[in-house]
């Protein structure tokens, strides 16, 4: 192996998770790779520990016995006591946490764990290797996701990359929210775009999400136009963004791209309370209070509605 390629293996990103055998995140059996850091803060993220690139402590409060085994030997001092007659344990969330995970080893009850791990490409690669067999006997591969990817762009262009040397099929999620040369420098060695809409209203996305959608949807043409495969994702959130004005407008924005063999139709994901509970282990605020949760006969009625348009589409079911 020469010095050059040596060297770009070794390069880091930092990941939170690895997700194997998934089947919801491109065509067949797949392997997801969670990146950390993302420009977004959607309402309704149920990564809430991908926000940040910096590592992070998750602390499950039902399952420590308060034991304190882990304050003497954090080196930034993030775990303490508090000052109550019963003192208890608490985690300090204005010192950032180094990642040494000391705190995980000394834990009884494992009521401790640090979010994010800096890989290199090398050892991400060993991790997708593992799976090759189900790869080529269900068509999948590998998707990287978040956070959001794009936010690590050489890392994610340089792994995928690799990928496609080892004929694995690449996917990568993504809201889309990057400057358009880092995302075309990633879709020369992308096979599938699973791309976010949000909000058709770049009024709406801005106060859903943080930012405007302008970018998003300027990159969304620029790739279905240069020819890579997209499919694009809606998220559907009770009251925020499912009304039919909403869904109609966001139609007539994708029937320019109806005849592009590579724009390949809408997946529909469904609101979730899935992430909630880490809301809670990060001292995070959670901002929904509401079941914004569909039935099944009203993702059947969105689903024959965009039908109406002649668009390809998909309701998600976790």
């Amino acid at each position: 192996m020469s010095t050059g390629i040596s060297s770009i293996l070794e390069r880091k990103a930092r990941i939170f998770n690895v997700q194997k055998y998934s089947i919801y995140d491109g065509p067949g059996v797949r392997t997801l790779i969670f990146f950390k850091g993302c420009p977004l803060r959607c309402k309704w993220c149920s990564n809430p520990e991908g926000l940040v690139k910096k590592y992070q402590v998750m602390f499950k409060e039902d399952l420590c016995i308060h034991c304190g085994n882990c304050i003497p030997v954090c080196p930034v001092q993030i775990h303490h006591f508090s000052d109550d007659a019963s003192p208890r344990h608490k985690v300090n969330r204005t010192i950032d946490c180094v990642g040494c995970r000391k705190c995980e080893s000394v834990c009884p009850k494992q009521a401790l764990s640090v979010v994010g791990s800096d890989k290199t490409i090398s050892e991400v690669l060993e991790i997708i290797e593992q799976d090759a067999l189900f790869y080529h006997s269900s068509g999948g591969g590998v998707t990287l996701g978040g956070g959001e990817v794009t936010a690590q762009p050489e890392f994610a262009a340089n792994l995928l990359t690799e990928c496609k040397r080892m004929g694995i099929h690449t996917a990568i999620e993504t809201s889309g929210y990057v400057k358009l040369d880092n995302l075309l420098m990633i879709a020369q060695f992308t096979d599938l775009f699973l791309y976010d809409i949000k909000h058709i209203d770049s009024d709406h996305h801005y106060e859903l999400t943080g930012v405007r959608n302008e970018r998003i949807l300027d990159n969304l043409s620029e790739l279905i136009r240069r020819g890579f495969n997209v499919k694009v994702r809606m998220p559907l959130i009770r009251g925020l963004n499912d009304s039919e004005d909403t869904i109609r407008r966001t139609l007539e924005f994708l029937q320019q791209f109806k005849y592009h063999k590579n724009f390949l139709g809408i997946d529909l994901l469904p609101y979730h309370k899935l992430g909630i509970n880490k809301y809670k282990q990060l001292d995070m605020q959670y901002a929904i209070t509401e079941d914004l949760s569909f039935k099944e006969q009203e993702l059947d009625r969105i689903e024959e509605f965009i039908k109406g348009y002649e668009l390809k589409v998909e309701v998600i079911r976790h």
